[in-house]
């Protein structure tokens, strides 16, 4: 994983995981970057339906997948980065270059774990491993540049303070101890927080939208929960729509909540996830483990065993989630999509609120069908993308 991830959050342990979750704990708690990140999200789902309104006028077909992609990815970058991304507008090439660059490294270098060969392809610069080299000079340049560019603005005094972004902090960090935060280790840091910040929430609302899309009641139980908790109108615009998701409203819709994590109990972000003990151990059903093993769960299979879900384990059901239309939480020991313990995801709340928002307007002003009723597959990389896309037909709901 080090070509691609380096010594980012997701691929080191010890001091450096430690130093770079507590600047992205104090970063996430911030009520600045709640209000700032929602005001974003909002912002980029009016442009997605501005999006999907033309093509449904135009009786387009949509890849879904690819919208959600691009919308989450202008999210992140604004958010995380400072940056004006516009991918979804289709303003930014180096953008568009940079996610299938991504995109295609994440699928060669998880191919490497059942490629025995992988290390002397990369010797020989050859196959999948001269694509990827290739691939990481698109994103190393890309990120690079977006560096170069935040320390000139940080110079320059052209940041705003008050929405101090993730690499901002990452940067402010760097002049305290430039030895150890190089450019280098600030690149693998930005790059993992694109991966925790695009690929999860895009990947969930397009196997959501597949869900709905195979059981169309389940479609107008969403709008409609939506339509309860704002009170909105059928010839309301998307802007002023958008206006009436506030926290509160958000914190209401206790069924797309349901929805949405019904949908990553089946269809994790991260399908299979591992941990490398640091002391010898038992585990509960008296397996003994030594120091130094690796230890793998997958999430995918986990979410569908009756052992633990019950015999109804691979039905789709909201429901099991609500006690009187109210949303209930289970262990994050059992529902482990955002891990749990020590290293439980800190963007929970954050991944959510992005979800909620870009679903609630979604389903609030269309219906979507699939073009194709056959089965979709899932592409092999460590975020469960779906293979092809997601191509739908919208039609205005109103």
């Amino acid at each position: 994983m080090r070509d691609l991830f380096g010594d980012g959050i997701f691929a080191v342990d010890g001091e450096k995981w430690r130093h770079q979750r507590k600047l992205a704990s104090y970063e996430f708690s911030t009520k600045v970057l709640k209000d700032f990140s929602t005001s974003i999200f909002l912002r980029n789902a009016v442009k997605l339906i501005m999006k999907i309104s033309a093509a449904a006028g135009a009786k387009q077909i949509i890849d879904m997948q690819n919208l959600l992609m691009k919308s989450t990815l202008d999210s992140i970058f604004k958010v995380g980065f400072g940056v004006e991304l516009n991918t979804l507008s289709g303003l930014d090439d180096s953008g568009n270059s940079f996610t299938k660059a991504f995109d295609d490294s994440n699928a060669i270098v998880y191919w490497r774990y059942v490629d025995i060969l992988w290390k002397v392809k990369r010797f020989l610069n050859v196959g999948l491993e001269a694509s990827l080299k290739q691939n990481l000079k698109t994103i190393d340049d890309f990120i690079f540049e977006l560096i170069r560019l935040k320390k000139e603005q940080m110079k320059t005094g052209m940041i705003d303070s008050r929405k101090e972004d993730i690499l901002s902090r990452f940067l402010i960090e760097s002049e305290n101890d430039p030895e150890k935060m190089t450019d280098k280790y600030l690149r693998d840091i930005t790059l993992n927080f694109i991966i925790a910040g695009r690929d999860t929430s895009a990947n969930t609302l397009t196997w959501f939208f597949y869900i709905l899309c195979k059981h169309p009641y389940l479609q107008d139980k969403v709008a409609h929960d939506v339509r309860r908790v704002t009170g909105s109108e059928d010839n309301i615009s998307a802007e002023d729509f958008a206006e009436s998701i506030t926290e509160e409203a958000l914190g209401r819709m206790h069924y797309l909540h349901a929805a949405l994590t019904e949908t990553l109990r089946l269809y994790p972000a991260v399908p299979v996830d591992g941990k490398c003990a640091s002391e010898d151990d038992i585990l509960p059903d008296g397996f003994k483990v030594k120091k130094g093993d690796g230890v793998s769960y997958l999430t995918y299979a986990m979410g569908r065993m009756t052992y633990i879900w019950g015999d109804d384990a691979e039905t789709f059901c909201p429901e099991r989630w609500l006690e009187d239309g109210v949303f209930l939480p289970k262990s994050p020991f059992k529902f482990t999509a955002f891990q749990a313990g020590p290293r439980i995801c800190l963007g929970k709340e954050f991944a959510y609120r992005q979800m909620k928002i870009l679903a609630a307007l979604l389903v609030h002003f269309f219906k979507f069908k699939l073009v194709d009723e056959k089965d979709v597959t899932y592409r092999t990389m460590f975020t469960l993308h779906m293979d092809q896309g997601l191509h739908l037909h919208a039609l205005p709901r109103f």
